[in-house]
């Protein structure tokens, strides 16, 4: 019995010892404000060309019918299943005018450097929110991203009469 008058006293006591004031300090909260002035946004972003090593990229005119035809052959093989070429949405969002709406580097960086896109790129991060599904990386090399887009272009021509009106 004396026992446990011991335990009632003294473990409230400690509850109150061990959970601490909660309190902070001016300079956590001037770390605080510090580091969210740090992780501003890259200016690539701010130039609608996304997050990743495509910061400049040159389009051809004419297409290059070459890489339309390899562009085609990736994108059956790797996009297809989640994407079509017209507006209409399955898993991710349909590609008809994707080159009037965003420009080649966001593009590529989207399809080479998806999760940090996705992590980072509010655009992208607005299409995750509507297609609610995340784009899996399919670990397509910086070349064949650029045949993919020109097969994007090709699309578009086709399909809305212009492109690289993102441009």
């Amino acid at each position: 019995m004396k026992q446990f008058k011991k335990l009632i006293f003294w473990f409230p006591l400690l509850l109150v010892f061990s959970c601490g004031g909660g309190e902070t300090s001016q300079s956590q909260g001037e770390e605080a404000s510090t580091q969210t002035a740090e992780k501003e946004e890259p200016e690539t972003i701010k130039m609608g060309k996304g997050v990743g090593e495509f910061t400049e990229v040159e389009v051809s005119d004419p297409l290059n019918d070459e890489w339309i035809e390899r562009g085609q052959a990736i994108y059956d093989l790797k996009c297809s299943a989640c994407h079509k070429l017209t507006d209409q949405r399955v898993v991710g969002p349909g590609f008809q005018g994707v080159t009037n709406r965003r420009k080649p580097e966001w593009i590529m960086n989207m399809i080479t450097n998806v999760d940090a896109m996705l992590d980072q790129d509010p655009t992208a991060q607005k299409l995750l929110e509507e297609c609610m599904t995340r784009m899996p990386n399919q670990n397509i090399k910086p070349d064949d991203a650029r045949k993919i887009l020109e097969y994007f272009r090709h699309n578009d021509m086709e399909t809305v009469g212009q492109k690289d009106q993102a441009i």
